[in-house]
């Protein structure tokens, strides 16, 4: 099975980071690596609720997995316990065979001190996502999650 795990540190209490996961206003900020916008057509955080986002890239990359800027994606929550963890399963909308196929993220949130870890395991990637490409992306989007959630 192909997986990535990203841990990622946030100086706020797991409660105020699993809201920042299942608010659709704030995933549209955090969800998103540097030089793509975010777009969330519909976002149900119930356990069985389910969702749609785009990410599109700002300039020309002709890399997207949906159309050429774009990387859009759907699934479903299959778990949300407040304040512990969320886990939702999402698929590519692609025609690209290599894409295709359902994937399971799971966020677990671990509280220290005055800290929270997160934890994003992003499990059963397509052959066509790179683990490393894909890791990367994580970390800069839990940064993100990180600097929205200690923002206040």
């Amino acid at each position: 099975m192909r997986f990535t795990r990203v841990t990622q540190p946030v100086r706020a209490r797991p409660g105020r980071v699993y809201q920042a996961l299942i608010d659709p206003e704030a995933v549209v900020t955090w969800m998103v690596p540097p030089g793509m916008r975010s777009e969330v057509h519909a976002f149900d955080a119930r356990e069985g609720g389910s969702f749609r986002i785009s990410l599109s890239y700002r300039a020309p990359t002709g890399t997207g997995k949906t159309s050429p800027q774009t990387d859009t994606f759907h699934g479903r929550f299959v778990e949300l316990v407040p304040g512990e963890r969320v886990v939702q399963v999402v698929e590519f909308e692609t025609d690209d065979p290599v894409m295709r196929g359902e994937m399971t993220i799971r966020y677990t949130l671990v509280e220290a001190g005055d800290t929270t870890y997160v934890a994003a395991e992003h499990e059963n990637l397509p052959p066509g996502l790179s683990e490393e490409d894909n890791a990367l992306g994580w970390r800069l989007s839990l940064a993100q999650l990180a600097k929205l959630v200690e923002a206040g």
